[in-house]
């Protein structure tokens, strides 16, 4: 084992992945050779290296020689690099005024983005401001990104399970993970795979049950992400005596008339069920790792307090 990285799943528990040098070549290697990466060329590094992402950045410009450029707290403009890695969060912000970080992704080869679902509509807009992007699916199981655009880096392999669930084999994989006998991880990613692309549909275990009825707060969020692109918002549940759990929505600077809008999408697209109970204007997500919502500390912050939108 040459690094421990630690991550926290959707139920709070808090893991340490034990990540070989083996595991970390293998996937810097495969990282480069998708982007025909070659000897003295750049990365920047933008996420930190506390994160399986960050550890992946300097591993990568190890191996082609040099070393990442540490963009992180650093004042003035950014320069050029090759390439680089970033969190869905980190793209909305480049597109929404943050112009310096725009810069630099327009400049690079290829950026990255992963940790988080990205939705399609931002995934446009980084397409219209010339920005190369690159989609990664992954954890820290997997030494990150082992999943480019849909499709397995060299070294691994992709499969679902009978419940359609992700499974991965490979070089890649931690030391100290569940494996089955023929060396398969199963993750808890829902997915399908069509003309050989893996789509990621969502956690399975971010399914609440209301009203004895099943919900998917993945398929929620995608559903208002495609109406609300530029929005920063999170479906997430509370406890309730009489739903069982409750479907509630926190945004960060919603428009007008939002709560009502988003109940009009969701009525149509999955009927009374996904009717959000409440709804939440919150000055900022709480967030697990890099780029994830932690569901369970929104779901205490707005019982502490925040103020609602009726």
């Amino acid at each position: 084992v040459s690094v421990v990285v630690t991550t926290t799943g959707s139920t709070g528990t808090v893991k340490d992945i034990q990540l070989s040098t083996g595991a970390l070549l293998a996937s810097a290697r495969a990282a480069n050779k998708y982007l025909s990466a070659k000897f003295g060329e750049t990365w920047s590094l933008l996420l930190p290296l506390t994160h399986v992402a960050g550890v992946n950045v300097l591993v990568r410009s190890l191996e082609l020689g040099t070393i990442p450029i540490n963009l992180i707290n650093h004042a003035g403009e950014f320069p050029k690099v090759d390439y680089t890695a970033i969190v869905p969060t980190q793209l909305y912000k480049a597109l929404n005024g943050d112009t310096r970080l725009l810069k630099h992704l327009q400049s690079a080869k290829a950026v990255l983005v992963g940790g988080s679902a990205l939705n399609p509509e931002l995934a446009a807009q980084a397409q219209s401001a010339q920005i190369n992007v690159i989609t990664t699916y992954g954890m820290s199981e997997t030494t990150g990104g082992c999943v480019y655009n849909g499709t397995p880096l060299a070294g691994a392999q992709i499969e679902l399970s009978n419940e359609n669930l992700i499974r991965i084999t490979g070089p890649m994989l931690a030391s100290n993970i569940e494996i089955d006998d023929a060396g398969w991880f199963t993750s808890n990613d829902l997915g399908k795979i069509e003309n050989n692309l893996l789509t990621v549909l969502g956690r399975a275990d971010d399914v609440i049950i209301s009203g004895g009825e099943n919900i998917s707060l993945s398929q929620i969020e995608a559903i208002i992400s495609a109406q609300f692109d530029s929005l920063e918002f999170a479906a997430f549940a509370i406890a309730s005596e009489k739903w069982g759990e409750e479907l509630q929505i926190a945004v960060v600077n919603p428009p007008i008339e939002f709560a009502e809008k988003v109940s009009e999408l969701l009525l149509e697209k999955f009927g009374k069920i996904a009717n959000p109970k409440a709804f939440h204007q919150i000055s900022a997500l709480p967030l697990i790792g890099i780029g994830k919502v932690d569901r369970r500390s929104l779901a205490q912050l707005v019982m502490k307090s925040e103020s609602s939108l009726e």
